[in-house]
């Protein structure tokens, strides 16, 4: 075959499918992620009991797992279809189970690519410096993190409190750069134990991941006082000492998850009264809502929609707090611009007032000028790559100001090294880089009416009255029943319909997207996968976008028969060639009028498959009609759909053009027609032509007399298999049930029926060119029916139920060829072509009887 070529329009509909396919969207869940966890795999790993396998799973992406199970802010869970219910997945949690019984060190993967001559020295051990580290150093690269602190771990080890995260948690998961060879150099402080200056000249590229450790206090009145704390300061202290030197009674500013952590802490360390005063109001304060409600059960006293006035002192320390009601915090323009009332205000006595009103990053250790800065002395970096204007120094982190929680940190870890693997190597910096952190998915999914609400299986906790008295861990987490009834929710989000729907696809592609994509990329692709297509529509009923996928192979197929001299690449379309020869010659030919009659105004086309499998209901049913319906007359000829159907367009038109001349010959206004590609293919190439289907002539003219109730007394139960071809008239859905009724069959109706219905498995000339995905398409189908028994009006569908593995009839059968009860003997398949071509041959003379 010569090299396949495709029409402009033809390459810009399968770049339709390229851009808008969802079949490769990941689920919001993952998306949302900054890490872009594969949430839904490990949580239905969970589901099914793989504990391994999802710990695995999650470990591809993430290195802190048992760490972001307690304290990931999870923008997951917001994004989640779940939460439509209002009730969304708890990912968290069931990221932590997993974690917590399963995450063996012995199963952590510690390859790293080969050795690289280059070095790296990276400042801050938080979440944003140990990601780069981890995928630098597996890179292999020389990496050296600088850390302040006594610990690893940055603000997750001095800013989140131990009773939400452990240490040991920490030091565990913390682990693994050290077995793969990062070095860490605690207690070190650059600008003061070493110079920013001499560290950039040793090393090839410094990364700035110093997080936000600097307490923001604002300008209220007595802020001076001996009492008066930031939340940074006090955290820490608690972290490292589990102890505080604070009063009996404390007032905390602030309404977010910092300013909880304060509160829960100072009651963990001695307060017995603690406040928290905020802005906003309980529904809009800024902390997580369980957060909230955890504060409130240990006795937290929240002061909403209340501001800072003043803070009152006696002798240089601090007595009380001073608040007011704030209502409104911004402005017409959303501008922060609080005001109050100031004649609701309340004096709060307290010992201590901490603000947990913000942080900022101390960047004293860079000289002036050196790099560029903005508020809250966080460094000014690319948005693309964290460069900064010093070509190797890069930011990432708080120290950014581009994330706000633990998971984002990591993202800005892997995006700065992502930028330093590339910049070491003299790549380009920019490209390809659109999908790192949270993005929106081009997912669209909709709920369906019949899913269950539900209810989300909660975590459990220690009693408040317990949990205050020491830092042991508050939430204890699933347990294993616990975790599989909550993973079982997931939705399982995704697109991937026709995937699901379509045997054939399942073969060959993860989505149809990977199909077009090969061919514009490559402008090849397999000829067996366009011609494994039944052509049936399934894909385009059930996919969202409305996608023609039959029409694209349709379209491959006619360029791979030009290219291919006019003939089918698959060797097995030989034997299609051949029915169409014999099929169009006069052997196998006739045209006939009604001799009884003085005009013929309609003529019966049975088609090719009936008459090679039935040539007595042939007969008969041209008969029955010449009898309700005078001047007959009938035509045995093929449409060309087979020929049409391999992409053999001018050859099709050809062959179509004799059974025209034909129908012209014998002037009639009406065709009836009792296969179901015949009606379609003379409805659009004969337009001007009425076109019927027998199933809907029948039930008017009636069934003959002695077959009405034939089959009342029968003992079976027939499943009726609807011709995909037709599966948009009704009219001949109800045409066929009303013809089974009457006859006194009954009737078993299949999932997938009329308007829905499958194929059968021979449609497309698939059963020559991939026999093997034929008779699966055949065997589902069959699957379907609770009966062994099944009735079609198509010969070639009713062939395929057999093979299916049913006993099957054509509906001509039961009208002409009853009673049939379960001791009847039902027709198999042709046990030869040679069958099949001598009962074409008996059809002709059936109808040459009818004369």
């Amino acid at each position: 075959m010569n090299k396949v070529t495709y029409p402009k329009e033809v390459l810009e509909k399968m770049k339709e499918i390229v851009d808008t396919c969802m079949g490769d969207a990941p689920p919001y869940c993952e998306a949302t992620c900054p890490m872009h966890t594969d949430v839904k795999g490990y949580v239905n790993l969970i589901a099914e009991g793989k504990y391994k396998e999802a710990i695995e799973l999650i470990r591809e992406k993430l290195f802190l797992p048992a760490t972001l199970g307690r304290i990931c802010a999870h923008p997951c869970e917001e994004k989640c279809k779940r939460g439509e219910f209002k009730q969304p997945m708890s990912i968290a949690a069931l990221k932590r189970f997993v974690a917590d019984n399963y995450d063996n060190e012995k199963d952590w993967n510690l390859s790293i690519e080969t050795e690289k001559d280059k070095r790296v020295a990276i400042i801050g051990a938080g979440p944003a410096g140990a990601q780069a580290a981890l995928d630098l150093r597996r890179k292999g690269y020389n990496v050296t993190v600088f850390e302040k602190l006594p610990v690893l771990g940055g603000m997750m080890r001095v800013g989140i409190p131990e009773y939400r995260l452990p240490r040991n948690i920490i030091d565990f998961e913390y682990s693994l750069l050290k077995k793969i060879g990062v070095e860490f150099k605690l207690g070190v402080e650059i600008g003061k134990d070493i110079s920013f200056e001499a560290l950039k000249k040793d090393f090839d590229v410094v990364l700035i991941a110093v997080g936000a450790h600097k307490g923001v206090v604002i300008p209220v009145p007595g802020r001076e006082l001996n009492g008066v704390l930031n939340a940074v300061e006090f955290l820490r202290e608690v972290s490292l000492t589990k102890k505080a030197n604070i009063g009996k009674k404390i007032a905390v500013i602030g309404g977010g998850n910092v300013a909880i952590d304060v509160a829960r802490s100072a009651r963990r360390v001695g307060a017995e009264e603690v406040h928290l005063v905020c802005l906003e109001s309980r529904e809009t304060m800024p902390a997580h809502t369980w957060e909230i409600e955890e504060a409130e059960e240990e006795g937290i006293i929240i002061h909403d929609s209340f501001g800072p006035e003043k803070i009152i002192g006696k002798d240089g320390e601090v007595v009380g707090f001073e608040i007011k009601e704030c209502i409104s915090i911004f402005d017409k323009e959303g501008k922060f611009n609080p005001q109050f009332n100031e004649s609701n205000k309340q004096i709060l006595e307290v010992d201590n007032v901490i603000f947990a009103v913000g942080q900022a990053v101390d960047n004293s250790f860079v000289s002036d000028g050196m790099l560029e800065t903005q508020r809250g002395g966080r460094f000014k970096v690319d948005p693309i790559t964290l460069q900064t204007k010093l070509e190797n120094v890069f930011v990432a982190g708080d120290a950014s100001g581009r994330s706000t929680i633990v998971i984002e940190a990591m993202a800005e870890g892997r995006k700065a090294a992502i930028s330093i693997d590339r910049y070491l190597q003299g790549k380009d910096l920019y490209s390809d880089r659109e999908f790192e952190g949270s993005y929106e998915t081009w997912l669209e999914t909709e709920i369906k009416d019949d899913t269950p609400n539900l209810p989300r299986v909660e975590t459990t906790k220690v009693e408040p009255s317990k949990r205050i008295l020491s830092f042991e861990e508050v939430d204890l987490g699933f347990n294993e029943e616990q975790a599989k009834e909550e993973a079982s929710r997931c939705l399982k989000c995704e697109c991937r319909l026709c995937v699901k729907e379509c045997e054939m696809l399942k073969d060959f592609c993860n989505c149809p997207k990977d199909l077009f994509e090969e061919i514009l990329e490559t402008g090849e692709i397999d000829p067996k996968i366009p011609y494994s297509c039944n052509m049936c529509s399934q894909c385009t009923l059930v996919c969202p976008k409305d996608f023609k996928i039959k029409d694209r192979f349709m379209d491959i197929r006619k360029q791979m028969i030009k290219a291919n001299n006019g003939k089918s690449p698959m060797k097995g379309h030989n034997a299609i060639e051949v029915h169409q020869a014999l099929g169009f010659s006069k052997l196998f030919n006739i045209a006939i009028k009604d001799g009884k009659a003085k005009k013929t105004k309609r003529v019966f086309i049975p088609g090719c498959s009936l008459p090679s499998y039935n040539p007595y209901a042939v007969g008969k049913t041209l008969e029955y009609l010449q009898e309700k319906l005078p001047g007959t007359g009938a035509i045995l000829k093929c449409c060309g759909k087979p020929t049409k159907a391999l992409g053999q367009i001018d050859k099709f038109k050809e062959r179509y053009a004799g059974l025209q001349a034909e129908i012209d010959r014998l002037g009639a206004e009406e065709i009836i027609v009792a296969c179901q590609s015949c009606f379609l293919t003379i409805s659009e190439y004969s337009p001007n032509q009425k076109v019927r289907s027998l199933w809907t002539v029948l039930p008017e003219i009636g069934l003959p007399e002695n077959v009405r109730g034939i089959g009342k007394n029968s003992d079976i139960t027939f499943a009726i298999h609807d011709s995909c071809s037709t599966r948009d008239r009704s009219d001949i859905h109800d045409g066929i049930r009303w013809i089974i009724n009457e006859l006194g069959y009954k009737i078993e109706e299949l999932s997938y029926s009329r308007e829905n219905t499958r194929c059968c498995g021979f449609g497309g000339m698939v059963v020559p060119a991939n026999p093997e995905l034929a008779l699966r398409v055949m065997k589902r189908r069959t699957a379907e029916a609770k009966s062994d028994y099944m009735v079609t009006y198509c010969a070639a569908c009713r062939e395929s139920m057999v093979r299916g593995g049913k006993n099957a009839l054509h509906i001509l059968d039961l009208i002409f060829g009853g009673p049939w009860t379960s001791k009847s003997k039902f027709p198999g398949v042709p046990s030869s072509p040679i069958t099949s071509w001598a009962n074409r041959y008996k059809s002709k003379r059936e109808i040459k009887k009818r004369k």
